[in-house]
């Protein structure tokens, strides 16, 4: 799961760029990157802080947001 986020994140970091570099609207990259990156415990909680359980608890609710 947490690859999945991964490649999500960085997906999500490429669609931003390139949104700025065309001059579009790039608030959808960044709600998608500000999703992975909490799921991931880049952002909120440390993910070393949180158990096993409350992680994958995030990563699913994270994929799921992610995939509509």
């Amino acid at each position: 799961m947490a690859a999945t986020l991964r490649r999500a994140l960085m997906a999500a970091r490429r669609d931003l760029g390139t949104a700025l570099r065309a001059g579009r609207d790039p608030a959808s990259a960044r709600a998608r990157v500000q999703v992975a990156k909490v799921a991931l415990g880049e952002r909120g909680v440390p993910w070393w802080e949180q158990t096993l359980d409350q992680r994958r608890e995030r990563w699913e609710h994270g994929l799921r947001e992610l995939t509509g």
